[in-house]
C-alpha cells in the first residue's frame, strides 16, 4: 500500500513538474529583458501544440517563436509591438488569451449571455410553477361529492 502511494506521489509531482522548454542557448542575458521575453511567451499560443503557450513547449514552431520574441524585444519593441507583430504575422490565434475587440465581442460575451438566458429560463420556470398542493380547499359541494363517491355520507 505504502509503495503505491509512493509511486502515486511521484507521479503526481512529475506531471506538475515545471517544462524546461526554454533551452539556455535561447535566454538573453539581460534578466529584465529575459523576464519580458518569458512573460511574452507564457500569452503565446504554440500553433503546434494548440493547448500550451510556447514558453512551455518544445516544438521546433514554438522555438522559433521564442527566438523571434527575443529578436524583437533586443530590437527594442514594446511588448504591444511584439505581440502585434506576432498577431499580424499569425492571426489572433496565437494569442492565448484573446484580445476584446468587435471580432472577438461573442468569445468574450458568450459565458455572460449563456448565463443571463440560463437565469430568465429558472424565472420564467418558477412564476408559471403550479400552486403548492394543499393550499387550496374543497368547497361544500365538492366535499359533499367526495363523501358520496366514497360511500359515506357522513363526511
Amino acid at each position: 500500500m505504502r509503495a503505491r502511494l509512493a509511486i502515486l506521489l511521484a507521479l503526481m509531482l512529475v506531471a506538475h513538474a515545471p517544462a524546461f522548454a526554454v533551452q539556455p542557448d535561447e535566454m538573453l542575458v539581460d534578466p529584465q529583458l529575459e523576464a519580458r521575453a518569458r512573460a511574452l511567451s507564457r500569452e503565446l499560443r504554440c500553433m503546434v501544440c494548440q493547448n500550451e503557450s510556447i514558453d512551455d513547449s518544445e516544438a521546433p514552431l514554438a522555438r522559433d517563436l521564442r527566438l523571434l520574441v527575443r529578436e524583437r524585444i533586443k530590437a527594442g519593441d514594446s511588448d504591444r509591438q511584439v505581440l502585434d507583430f506576432l498577431v499580424g504575422r499569425y492571426g489572433e490565434f496565437v494569442l492565448l488569451k484573446p484580445r476584446f475587440e468587435p471580432h472577438t465581442a461573442l468569445l468574450w460575451l458568450a459565458p455572460l449571455l449563456a448565463l443571463l438566458a440560463g437565469g430568465a429560463a429558472v424565472a420564467v420556470a418558477w412564476r408559471r410553477r403550479p400552486a403548492a398542493a394543499g393550499t387550496d380547499r374543497l368547497s361544500p359541494d365538492e366535499e359533499a361529492r367526495l363523501a358520496q363517491l366514497a360511500g359515506r355520507e357522513d363526511l
